[in-house]
């Protein structure tokens, strides 16, 4: 048995991809997804420059935040929140959760795509999703956190045009003390 996933060419899921408001019959597609992904690098400071060009090797491991249900079930009845799944062979492959934040902005509470469809161009599709609800919604700019450990995630934000506003290196202590992982923050203003 074959247990590698197909490889996608950037962009050849096309038609075959597209992005809506999210229901409650999607959470049981989405809980059986896989959103885990290998750390194999670390961002380390300073985050200055050409900071993610100077991101460490580490020893490969597995990192998995898990997909609650009822946690993003909420967004489907809050008008200040926003669940978008997309669709890939007619079943949801991925999703970005959206918030209106404290200071005005545009929260992208989480974004995941299936292992399978990396690649495909799904997370740019619910990426200029969130930029539509933010204008939709009269926000000046969209806001993300995400970890030293996720460097693929920070390659995409920078390309979808965020920057890195800042940085909290004990964001994580309480989960996990005394972690190497740093806490980063993008923007992007519209």
């Amino acid at each position: 048995m074959d247990h590698h996933h197909p490889v996608r060419p950037e962009g050849s899921a096309g038609g075959r991809v597209r992005v809506r408001l999210a229901s409650q019959e999607d959470m049981t597609a989405l809980a059986a997804c896989d959103f885990s992904f290998l750390v194999t690098r670390e961002a380390v400071p300073p985050f200055e420059g050409e900071w993610l060009a100077h991101a460490r090797p580490v020893e490969p491991y597995p990192k998995s935040y898990g997909f609650d249900a009822a946690e993003f079930a909420s967004c489907l009845q809050d008008a200040n929140k926003a669940l978008f799944v997309i669709i890939g062979d007619e079943t949801p492959v991925g999703y970005i959760a959206l918030s209106t934040g404290w200071n005005n902005l545009a929260f992208v509470d989480d974004l995941a795509v299936d292992a399978e469809w990396r690649g495909t161009g799904a997370a740019q599709r619910l990426m200029q999703q969130a930029i539509q609800w933010a204008r939709e919604k009269d926000l000046p700019g969209l806001r993300l956190e995400t970890q030293t450990n996720n460097v693929a995630a920070c390659r995409f934000y920078l390309r979808q045009g965020f920057v890195l506003g800042g940085h909290d290196r004990h964001l994580y202590e309480g989960l996990s003390p005394g972690t190497r992982e740093t806490a980063l923050f993008f923007y992007r203003l519209l």
